[in-house]
């Protein structure tokens, strides 16, 4: 079993950054692929950004490419989401995600375990 808790959601203006960290335990990440997956009120969720096992790939969504970027450091067991230049449109629920094969998908049914979440609130 893997424990997922996110931090760092909050409230910004827009055109501001956020970094987004996921910290798992319980065992560890290395051999996991990573999401971030995000759900507005009213929405289905959608990926947002995804990373491989060991972070030689990386897949964004077109809402986000350009202005997020997803990290991971194995050996700290956490996932970073860095989020510049926050539209409103940016504002929802943000959920870390792990799947137990090495590489990410789309799908938000692919992944095994999920954090709580946090809040992002971009405000114009």
């Amino acid at each position: 079993q893997v424990q997922l808790v996110e931090s760092g959601g909050g409230l910004v203006q827009a055109g501001g950054s956020l970094r987004l960290s996921c910290k798992a335990s319980g065992r560890t990440i290395s051999n996991s692929a990573m999401g971030w997956f995000r759900q507005a009120p009213g929405k289905e969720r959608e990926f947002v950004a995804g990373i491989s096992y060991n972070g030689g790939s990386k897949d964004y969504s077109d809402p986000v490419k350009g202005r997020f970027t997803i990290s991971r450091d194995n050996a700290k067991y956490t996932v970073s989401l860095q989020m510049n230049s926050l539209k409103p449109e940016d504002t929802a629920v943000y959920y870390c995600a792990s799947r137990d094969l090495w590489m990410y998908v789309r799908s938000w049914n692919g992944y095994d375990y999920w954090g709580q979440g946090t809040q992002v609130t971009v405000s114009s």
